[in-house]
């Protein structure tokens, strides 16, 4: 029988020693963000996805292991755990299956069969089940049972009985109902109908019908939600003859032609239309839901690390605005880091005079403080906050562009205690202005601070299991901001605490050292920060930035265990610490491999994969990778729906991914979608997450507009 470790070998296509490493790491209580930094040699340089996804399946597969364990002992405990049913127990290779086997022997609430049991009639259940061939006739059997003091009062009470003990056996049976299952998920068809005549948005479900095995999980979520609304009623029909015919093979003796044999065929259709049918109906739905969640999930996942890698529109002061109606526009004027300049309120759409007052306003903001960029929310009142930011940008002439900003969360946040916090003298309008500029600035250090569900980027979010998905967009959150790194002197307690190996508490307590002691000089320093120990440290260490040290080493990912390594490397390559802080050693490369690169990671005491990840930190200290992206669109100029004419070709920024296709912003607040068929000319796609991510910047045509119903159908192939 296979190990854990081998089981995971197998399905992850890895060498079994790496895997066997990086469970050893997890167990030591390492992260996962430092294991794929910092410990490559030992894992054969497995990216984070894959470390997350092994991490997963080794809990299940220990949990599984777990739960045969408890199974096992609770049949040894009954007296009825055999060779043969322990040997099976250990060979399921899933939680379903090992349940299945447990069944039988699962203390029930009391059923017509344990009702039947009690009465005595057992016997004549084993004896009608086995169909041998002198079994005598049924009702001559059944006479013997006959016992008025225990509740038989005729042998027809006694064959109901048994009946229904036989049905219960067959419908515990665990090799039946695993081919049942499969049935289901293969041949059933999922159906839907209206629960009551009333338009919704539920209508495409009206009549609706899809095999269970090719539905979509956007499908099984809307489904489910409408049910739960009650707009539908949901079932999942099969072939009861095909599948009473898979049934009969299962328990029908092969060429028997015992009197017992009809009864047996009754019990089994009894079994399958009173017991095994909704079991299994429901066990159905609820794996087609549970996939559903899993692709939502993954899918969401998918789409909010592109979201949060957004590359920074740094070094700009930047004015936010968080437009609205009655409250008026509210303004927040912040500097290069983020620091709040000036706020204000203005009225744009509260007619021409006071747009006139406002450009004024907004225009002597910009002027006084040298604002280059202008991030306006995309909420309520944005088109006509954008046309008066587009007048002012054409009296200004030139020199300030602006961006349209998804403010999806900002609400939240501007409400939340840790907003209150950060801003207690601001109003929790003002606040969300900020939040809406500094997502110009820097998206991931912003978008930490809010819910990753409130953000947007996602389908029927709220209909998924919650904690799952609390686990997996956090660690989105945490390969993102660690990807990234963080500025240990300017960095929010939201984004420490993000950090491999920091928590709430100890982020807090790193700024409260901040504060009561200045900045950090060097990252030595960190670990005098209250209850941050040698192992919180080691996690962190690298992923901190300190551009204040004096050691260049500081502000790079390499880590300080590694530092020894790097100063070899120096010195054997004939570079210097201060060629680093330079930028000076361009061509490190270069040099390295004409020395060899085994060879140099021999004489520095680490492998190569380290060596390399060293030598590329030395080549860009404080690097950022999402410099390496295409820069967010910025505008001077401003287009709206009814502008857009078929066959257009326009730039646009994808906002969401989702099953069936691609929403693209093209800058007339209201974004466009690009069906999934509309994507790529050159192959099919399965899902549009092969070819784009959110933040893309992609070229489409414009197909059809609707502007009554603000819909507009795009085209990515037509516009290559």
């Amino acid at each position: 029988m296979e190990t854990i470790i081998e089981i995971l070998a197998r399905e992850l296509g890895r060498d079994r020693k790496h895997v066997e490493n990086v469970a050893a790491l997890l167990d030591e209580g390492n992260t996962i963000p430092f294991i794929a930094r910092y410990r490559k040699e030992l894992h054969g340089s497995m990216d984070d996805t894959t470390l997350r996804a092994l991490e997963e399946r080794l809990q299940y597969l220990r949990n599984l292991e777990k739960r045969r364990e408890e199974i096992k002992s609770a049949i040894e405990n009954q007296g009825k755990l055999t060779d043969e049913l322990a040997a099976a127990i250990d060979a399921a290779a899933t939680l379903a299956e090992v349940e299945d086997l447990y069944r039988p022997y699962k203390q029930k609430r009391r059923t017509r069969a344990t009702m039947a049991r009690e009465k005595g009639l057992e016997p004549l259940a084993a004896l009608l089940y086995a169909q041998e061939p002198d079994c005598p006739d049924p009702l001559e059997a059944a006479a013997g049972y006959v016992d008025p003091e225990k509740g038989v009062e005729t042998a027809e009470d006694a064959l109901q009985g048994a009946n229904d003990i036989i049905a219960e056996d067959i419908s515990d049976d665990a090799a039946i109902r695993k081919s049942l299952r499969a049935y289901m998920l293969k041949n059933g068809v999922v159906e839907s109908a209206a629960a009551r005549e009333e338009d919704s948005v539920y209508r495409l479900y009206y009549d609706f019908r899809q095999n269970a095995g090719r539905i979509q999980g956007h499908q099984v979520l809307a489904l489910n939600r409408g049910e739960r609304e009650e707009f539908l009623k949901v079932s999942i029909v099969t072939d009861r003859e095909a599948a009473l015919v898979l049934l009969r093979k299962a328990v029908m003796r092969p060429g028997s032609n015992s009197k017992a044999a009809s009864f047996v065929r009754a019990a089994a259709e009894d079994a399958y239309d009173r017991l095994l049918y909704p079991s299994l109906e429901r066990e159905v739905r609820n794996y087609l839901t549970d996939e559903a969640s899993e692709g939502a999930i993954h899918n969401f996942a998918l789409n909010l690390r592109p979201l949060l890698m957004q590359p920074p529109v740094k070094g700009h002061v930047t004015m936010g605005l968080d437009p609205g109606y009655r409250m008026g526009c509210k303004v927040a004027v912040v500097d290069a880091t983020g620091k709040v300049l000036d706020t204000t309120v203005v009225y744009p759409t509260q007619g021409e005079r006071r747009k006139a007052e406002s450009i004024s306003v907004l225009s002597k903001l910009i002027r006084r403080h040298g604002v280059t960029h202008i991030a306006i929310g995309n909420g309520t009142a944005s088109r006509e906050t954008e046309q008066m930011a587009a007048e002012m940008l054409q009296e200004l002439g030139g020199g300030v562009s602006y961006m349209i900003v998804n403010e999806a969360g900002a609400s939240v946040y501007s409400a939340s205690k840790l907003a209150a916090e950060e801003f207690p003298e601001y109003d929790v309008n003002l606040r969300s202005a900020v939040s809406i500029a500094r997502r110009l600035q820097d998206p991931l250090a912003e978008l930490v601070k809010i819910d990753p569900k409130a953000i947007g980027v996602g389908q029927y979010q709220h209909d998924m299991p919650q904690k799952r998905l609390d686990e997996a967009l956090g660690n989105v959150v945490e390969d993102c901001v660690n990807a990234v790194g963080v500025d240990v002197n300017t960095a929010s307690p939201s984004l420490l605490q993000r950090v491999a190996g920091l928590n709430a508490a100890t982020a807090k307590n790193v700024v409260k050292y901040r504060e009561e002691n200045g900045a950090f000089t060097s990252r030595k320093q960190i670990l005098k920060v209250p209850k941050l120990g040698p192992k919180a440290y080691e996690q962190c260490a690298g992923f901190l930035r300190v551009p204040e040290s004096r050691t260049a080493l500081d502000n790079t990912a390499v880590h300080p265990e590694s530092y020894p390594a790097a100063k070899k490397l120096l010195e054997l390559t004939g570079h210097s610490l201060a060629e680093v802080s330079a930028g000076k050693l361009g061509n490190l490369d270069g040099e390295m491999k004409a020395m060899g690169l085994e060879k140099l990671a021999e004489a520095c005491g680490v492998g190569v994969p380290t060596l390399t990840d060293v030598a590329k930190e030395l080549q860009k200290p404080g690097r950022d990778p999402r410099d390496e992206l295409p820069p967010p669109i910025l505008r001077t100029d401003i287009m709206e729906i009814k502008d857009l004419q078929p066959g257009m070709v326009l730039t646009g920024t994808v906002r969401n991914v989702i099953d069936f296709g691609v929403f693209v912003d093209i800058g007339v607040h209201q974004d466009g979608l690009v069906h999934i068929s509309q994507i790529s000319k050159s192959r099919f796609l399965r899902h549009p997450s092969e070819a784009v991510a959110v933040g893309d910047v992609v070229k489409v045509v414009v197909l059809e507009v609707d502007a009554k119903k603000k819909r507009i159908s795009l085209s990515m192939k037509q516009a290559v």
